[in-house]
C-alpha cells in the first residue's frame, strides 16, 4: 500500500490563521478537493455547549474557510446535523460560528430540514460490513451529499466507545440519520461502511483536525483538556486518525475502525505507512485514557453488555425517549452547570486558547491573532 501523507503543525494563537494555510498546503489540500463543485464544511458539535476540546474552534472554522478561498474554492457551505445530546442551533451560537458564517457568507443547512435536503435511498457499491443488515429496508443518506467536496473538522480527542474518534466518526451525524443509534453496538464497523460510501458519492475528501486543546478521557463530551498546540490535516481519514491515535497514545491498528479500514484499502492506518510531513512528532504519545463516565456505562450495558439483545424494544420503540432524556439529563441538567462549565471558564482565563476564544466571544479575535497579509508558503 502506497504511503500516506499527514501534515501536522504546531501552532500559536498569533499565527493560527496562516498556520492552517500552511497546514492545508503541506497536506495538498487543493489536489485532494474539485474547485468546479461545492465544498461542504462538516463542523463537528459534539456538545452544543462550549466545552473545549470537545467542538471544532471557531479559529479552526475561520482559518479552512480562508485557505479554501486564497487556494480558489469559491463555492462553501456548512451542514449541521442534531443528536440525541447537542442542538445544532445552538452549538453553533455558543461555540461563535454564526459570526464567521456571516462574515464569509457561507450558507447554513441542516440535514434535519426537509427544505434543505432530502434523505435518499443509497446502494452501495462497495460491500457493507453492516449498514445493510443494521438498515434492512434500505440506507438512506441525504441527496445534497452527492457530487459534492466533503471536509471534516474534528477535533483530537478520546471516545467512549471508539477510543479515540476523528475524522472517519464526524461522518457519521452527517450521513446517518437520528436513527444513528442504531448502529452503536457495530460503530467501529459502521464508520468503516461510512467511509466507503463517502469514496463513492463526494468528489474529494479532506480532514482539518484541531488538537490545540486535545481532550483526555470518557469523550467526546466530559473530558480533561489538555493545552498541546497542535493542528493536523490530510486527504486520507484513515491516516489522519491513526497519526491523532499514536500522538494521543493508542496503537492505530489495535484500533477496529482504523485496522478495518487499513485492511479494506480505505486509507493507511499502519504508522510506519504514513508520512508525516511538517512537525516531528516522534516523541509525541500522550498517555491518554478513555474511561468511563455516567453516561458510557449505561451504554456499554445497553449496547455492548447482556442487554443489547433487547436494542429493538429500547431503541426501535418510543422507549427510547427515555434514554434521550436521561442523556439529556445527564449532560446539561448535571454535568454542565455543577462540573464542565467551571472547566469552561477556567480554561477560557487561564490559557492561550481559552482566551482566543473568548475574543471570539467579543467580537474581536484579531486583536491576539496577528492579521495576515500574504499567502502563507508551504516552505518547512
Amino acid at each position: 500500500m502506497a504511503k500516506s501523507k499527514v501534515a501536522v503543525l504546531k501552532v500559536k494563537p498569533a499565527t493560527i490563521l496562516n498556520d492552517i494555510e500552511r497546514l492545508t498546503q503541506l497536506a495538498d489540500m487543493k489536489s485532494a478537493l474539485d474547485p468546479s463543485t461545492t465544498t461542504i464544511l462538516k463542523d463537528n458539535i459534539s456538545w452544543h455547549y462550549p466545552f473545549p476540546g470537545a467542538n471544532t474552534t471557531p479559529w479552526q472554522l475561520e482559518g479552512t474557510i480562508l485557505a479554501l478561498q486564497n487556494q480558489g474554492f469559491k463555492d462553501i457551505s456548512c451542514v449541521q446535523n442534531k443528536t440525541v445530546v447537542t442542538n445544532a442551533f445552538k452549538g453553533e451560537d455558543l461555540n461563535n460560528y454564526v459570526p464567521l458564517f456571516r462574515k464569509y457568507n457561507i450558507p447554513v443547512l441542516y440535514n434535519f430540514r426537509d427544505e434543505d435536503m432530502r434523505w435518499v435511498e443509497y446502494r452501495p457499491k462497495a460491500k457493507m460490513h453492516v449498514l445493510d443488515h443494521i438498515f434492512p429496508h434500505g440506507i438512506k443518506i441525504p441527496d445534497y451529499f452527492f457530487g459534492k467536496n466533503i471536509l471534516h473538522l474534528p477535533t483530537v480527542k478520546c471516545h467512549i466507545y471508539t477510543t479515540t474518534t476523528g475524522a472517519m466518526k464526524n461522518a457519521f451525524g452527517g450521513l446517518l440519520a437520528t436513527h444513528r443509534h442504531y448502529t452503536h453496538t457495530w460503530i467501529h464497523r459502521t464508520l468503516v461502511d461510512l467511509l466507503a460510501i463517502q469514496k463513492e458519492i463526494h468528489s474529494g475528501l479532506f480532514a482539518i483536525m484541531d488538537g490545540t486543546t486535545a481532550g483526555n478521557g470518557p469523550g467526546p463530551r466530559t473530558m480533561f483538556p489538555v493545552i498541546k498546540d497542535y493542528m493536523l490535516a490530510s486527504s486520507d481519514q484513515v491516516a489522519i486518525d491513526a497519526v491523532a491515535a499514536k500522538m494521543m497514545g493508542f496503537d492505530p491498528m489495535s484500533l477496529e475502525f482504523i485496522n478495518v479500514a487499513h485492511n479494506d484499502g480505505l486509507g493507511v492506518g499502519d504508522p510506519r505507512d504514513i508520512e508525516v510531513v511538517g512537525a516531528d512528532i516522534s516523541g509525541e504519545s500522550w498517555g491518554f485514557e478513555v474511561g468511563d463516565n455516567g453516561a458510557s456505562k449505561v451504554g456499554d450495558f445497553m449496547w455492548f453488555g447482556p442487554m443489547k439483545r433487547f436494542q429493538k424494544l429500547f431503541f426501535h420503540t418510543p422507549l427510547v425517549n427515555a434514554f434521550i432524556f436521561g442523556s439529556e439529563a445527564y449532560h446539561d441538567y448535571y454535568r454542565w452547570p455543577l462540573k464542565d462549565k467551571k472547566t469552561f471558564e477556567d480554561w477560557k482565563e487561564n490559557t492561550h486558547w481559552g482566551r482566543l476564544f473568548d475574543a471570539y466571544i467579543q467580537g474581536h479575535p484579531n486583536t491576539i491573532i496577528q492579521p495576515s497579509t500574504t499567502s502563507a508558503s508551504p516552505a518547512a
